[in-house]
């Protein structure tokens, strides 16, 4: 595979927010501060804004064309949550149109943009997140019990409301989009509308270098419909029961590489989206020409994953040298009827798993959408276009010291999962194989060690 991705080239002017009247300061707000660096050096034509070390307390920013925002090795910036600096706007989330209020960081319609330095970026989840109640301790949950006293209960699960705003709006669901007056109405109950934390969208040439991005209110970094994204040594954080608190979503995005970088979160560490169901595949944007490398993925629900969310197609693809430890699942495809869309050639080699809870390896078009702010997909009406395809994946040199089963396949038809290669696999597992609707399946040099028990396959191909 040939992925080449362009960097951002920006000018070496230098603006230091403390001569904007940025403030090291536990209660002063710098967003007007940092956004007045920001804008100037991009109508200036470009430059490094530079935050230096220190605390900032932040509202929303807004990062614009040819700025690199940099960050000193201790400077830690929090961002702040209220409704009156993130209003509610129409925005994409979950592959499909949605309310969220804006991000803390966004960067949309731009080019030559960076965000650099060692320093940390807070986008204050833990003051929009609901808790499952399993997900902690029981000391964990009596804190949270202090803050707030709102719990909804679905079935046998308890979750934690931050506030009754959250508590109102789970329980009343997703609104009315066919409402005119959604946006108004749906200020009610602004806290249960979370943002991802750094929104890219429809850019061109963006670096993220360096920078710790943590505790995210969704998903951490969602870039979307854009090209040329660099993401290199970072850190990216979530506690392990942050709800969707993904790591990196890249959707409908082409000339991706992320190396370097570890993830540590609350959902899928690395992810790889294109928009969801029919709405999606009328715009004709596949995610493509994605490198990811030498990244490590800890405490996340999948190490490496593609989908639900596939609608708009995924190909060339090339995963190697990565480590995946203690993650729910190590390599993860996960599809619906009703998506739709073509994900094929793939290629994961050079992988290191350890102590996966559930699959090593899972490939499934049964997903279902859990989610306490549940979007719901019932009733739906399918036809042809809307069943999704795995096709002409290989997964070469890759060792797993245990997982409760090795390898999942659960297709729709012998013809929707079709064209895999396993090749210098081995596997520790309580459980070898369960495969579901599938065809051409090869095996060459397989080892699935079940139970102690070595079960070995070389040049065989299963139909």
């Amino acid at each position: 595979m040939n992925i080449k991705v362009e960097l951002p080239v920006i000018k070496k002017e230098e603006y230091n927010v403390l001569d904007f009247g940025a403030k090291s300061d536990l209660t002063f707000n710098n967003r007007e501060s940092f956004q007045n660096a920001i804008d100037l050096c991009s109508k200036n034509g470009g430059g490094r804004v530079t935050i230096p070390s220190g605390f900032f307390l932040t509202g929303p920013l807004n990062i614009k064309s040819n700025v690199e925002l940099h960050l000193e090795g201790d400077a830690f910036v929090q961002f702040t949550k209220s409704k009156e600096e993130y209003p509610l706007i129409f925005t994409d989330y979950e592959g499909i149109r949605r309310i969220r209020a804006i991000s803390p960081i966004t960067i949309e319609n731009a080019s030559n943009v960076a965000i650099t330095g060692e320093g940390v970026l807070d986008g204050a989840g833990h003051l929009w997140r609901g808790v499952k109640h399993f997900k902690v301790t029981e000391r964990q949950w009596a804190q949270m019990l202090k803050k707030s006293e709102y719990i909804i209960k679905t079935g046998e699960t308890e979750i934690w409301c931050p506030t009754k705003s959250y508590f109102d709006g789970v329980n009343q669901g997703e609104p009315d989009y066919n409402n005119e007056n959604v946006l108004n109405e749906a200020r009610e109950v602004f806290d249960v509308f979370r943002p991802v934390f750094v929104s890219i969208k429809n850019c061109d040439k963006v670096l993220l270098k360096g920078v710790t991005f943590q505790n995210s209110p969704a998903w951490n970094v969602h870039p979307l419909f854009t090209t040329n994204l660099t993401v290199d040594s970072c850190n990216i954080k979530n506690p392990a029961y942050a709800q969707n608190g993904d790591g990196i979503d890249v959707e409908s995005c082409e000339n991706v590489e992320i190396k370097n970088t570890v993830f540590s979160v609350g959902d899928d560490g690395i992810c790889i989206k294109s928009g969801k169901n029919k709405e999606a595949r009328k715009i004709k944007k596949p995610t493509k020409n994605v490198w990811i490398h030498d990244c490590k993925v800890f405490d996340a629900h999948g190490g490496f994953v593609i989908g639900s969310e596939m609608s708009r197609g995924i190909n060339n693809v090339l995963i190697e040298n990565c480590t995946f430890s203690g993650t729910e699942v190590g390599i993860r495809y996960k599809s619906a009827l009703g998506r739709g869309g073509l994900i094929n050639d793939i290629v994961m080699r050079n992988i290191t798993m350890s102590n996966i809870v559930n699959e090593a390896f899972i490939f499934d078009m049964g997903y279902k959408l859990v989610n306490i702010e549940d979007t719901g997909e019932s009733n739906m009406e399918v036809d042809k276009d809307d069943i999704p395809y795995f096709k002409d994946l290989l997964m070469e040199n890759i060792i797993c010291n245990h997982a409760k089963t090795g390898i999942k396949i659960n297709g729709i038809n012998k013809d929707t999962i079709t064209n895999l290669t396993f090749k210098n696999v081995s596997v520790g597992c309580d459980k070898a194989l369960d495969l579901n609707n599938y065809s051409n399946i090869k095996f060459n040099n397989v080892t699935l060690i079940e139970k102690g028990e070595c079960k070995h396959y070389d040049e065989e191909i299963l139909n």
